[in-house]
């Protein structure tokens, strides 16, 4: 056996380089940490946080009214009974998240991914919601009042459990 093929089999010299990339694996981890901190810390205090990873943040009945978050990834995020009303959420990615009685009235949702969404009991009367993605999204009780849905995609949704009186279908029809 040659000498490069013995220092490898060394308990010694695999267990520093395991070391090494474990100590790699965890600075990664700490470089992104502080930024999604950073940017949910920004949300908090100013209610505008544009192109932002909020992947997963817990904003559960937060009062974010009139917030600026377009084009943020709120993807998987606990927003429950949270006040989002008058926001700027254009193109954002709420995809997976629960959004159940969140207060979404008279919001610009353009472009928004919520497939997946739990929008049970939300409050999105007057929203602005065309070409969003619903698919898959949970609708039960859900109030779209006078909302404009022009071009989005609702496949997979269950309409009938939901209130779309005065909302501009995906067709353009308006619902009675």
């Amino acid at each position: 056996m040659s000498q490069r093929g013995a220092l490898f089999d060394s308990p010694f010299v695999l267990a520093t380089i395991v070391s090494f990339l474990l100590v790699g694996v965890a600075a990664c981890q700490k470089n992104e940490s502080p930024s999604a901190k950073n940017d949910l810390e920004q949300l908090l205090q100013t209610k505008q946080c544009l192109k932002c990873d909020l992947s997963g943040a817990q904003l559960s009945g937060a009062n974010l009214q009139g917030a600026k978050l377009n084009y943020t990834n709120l993807s998987g995020a606990e927003l429950s009974g949270a006040n989002l009303s008058g926001a700027l959420l254009d193109s954002v990615d709420f995809s997976g998240a629960n959004l159940s009685n969140v207060n979404l009235s008279s919001a610009a949702l353009a472009k928004a991914n919520l497939s997946g969404a739990n929008l049970t009991e939300a409050n999105l009367s007057e929203a602005f919601l065309r070409a969003a993605n619903l698919q898959d999204a949970q609708l039960s009780n859900t109030k779209f009042n006078d909302a404009d849905l022009n071009t989005a995609n609702l496949d997979g949704v269950d309409i009938n459990s939901a209130d779309f009186q005065g909302a501009m279908m995906p067709d353009g029809t308006i619902k009675k």
